[in-house]
């Protein structure tokens, strides 16, 4: 199975940081943070990485490169400085990613054991790891009922970012900037999408204040 690395985002929150560094390439302690995702996926047995581009690709390229140093090999869906959103920059890589993929949020700091993923076969469209809502979103943002995400329930969880897909998923979609998140919805009401509750290390590195606090956290 191959893991795609979304990347493309412009990294607003992250300003001033971002105006010159993409934001997969901000420092969190010893390593960049899109680093700890290849690591991760590297120990967990994934090979074939793709990674969207957009705002300041070109660097993303120039310092992972093909990614043999990381024991990994990398290609590009490049965006050209048009980020196509979730849905969109993953639907634009499809002809790189075959039937069934990994799919992880560049801008997330986390220890979930990829391995857990890497062979399940999955009876649904995607699977999505959720987890504890975090003091930003405490409102969350799927249900979940045992593998189930459900529309409706007594307590949400939050989008992890972790997620695997087939390409049919994608099947009604066309060639442009999309959400992923009405798609999730639309197929929850078809019960077609199952999922699980994570709940180890996760940082949303959206803000400046996620990153120093999850910095802090690596520093323990």
């Amino acid at each position: 199975m191959k893991a795609m690395i979304l990347a493309a985002g412009r990294g607003e929150r992250l300003r001033p940081l971002t105006d010159h560094t993409p934001k997969p390439l901000v420092q969190v302690g010893k390593l960049r943070l899109i680093e700890y995702h290849l690591v991760n996926l590297k120990r967990a047995g994934f090979k074939d990485i793709v990674i969207n581009i957009a705002w300041l690709g070109q660097k993303i390229m120039d310092t992972l490169g093909n990614g043999s140093r990381y024991g990994l090999h990398i290609l590009y869906s490049n965006e050209n400085n048009a980020a196509l959103e979730t849905g969109g920059g993953i639907f634009n890589a499809l002809h790189l990613l075959g039937e069934q993929f990994l799919v992880v949020n560049g801008d997330v700091w986390t220890d979930y054991p990829f391995e857990k993923l890497l062979h399940k076969e999955l009876t649904t469209l995607a699977h999505l790891v959720l987890v504890n809502n975090p003091e930003h979103n405490p409102a969350g943002d799927f249900f979940l009922q045992k593998d189930k995400l459900i529309t409706q329930g007594t307590h949400a969880l939050t989008y992890s970012g972790i997620g695997i897909y087939r390409a049919d998923f994608f099947k009604d979609c066309q060639a442009q900037a999309f959400p992923l998140a009405p798609l999730i919805r639309q197929y929850i009401t078809e019960d077609n999408i199952s999922g699980e509750h994570y709940k180890g290390d996760w940082h949303d590195i959206g803000t400046l204040e996620r990153l120093q606090s999850c910095i802090k956290k690596q520093a323990l």
